[in-house]
């Protein structure tokens, strides 16, 4: 797992906030594609730069996983 880098706009606004995608994972735990569910358009790009980097378990067959992302202020 890859932590999302928290964007400077997000910390500099004090913003908070959960992101959450839909990764399509291939069968070998590749990261195929990604959809945004929900989130603070701010920290969307963050998160999804993050969970492309991820690697899954290989399974038999591909995936779809919902993701959360918690974004904190900091």
């Amino acid at each position: 797992m890859v932590n999302p880098v928290y964007p400077d706009l997000a910390r500099r606004l004090q913003m908070s906030g959960v992101v959450k995608l839909r990764a399509t994972v291939a069968a070998d735990g590749s990261v195929k594609s990604i959809e945004t569910v929900g989130g603070h358009p701010i920290l969307i790009k963050a998160a999804q730069d993050a969970v492309t980097k991820w690697k899954f378990a290989p399974a038999p067959a591909e995936t779809r996983e919902l993701i959360e992302i918690n974004f904190k202020a900091q």
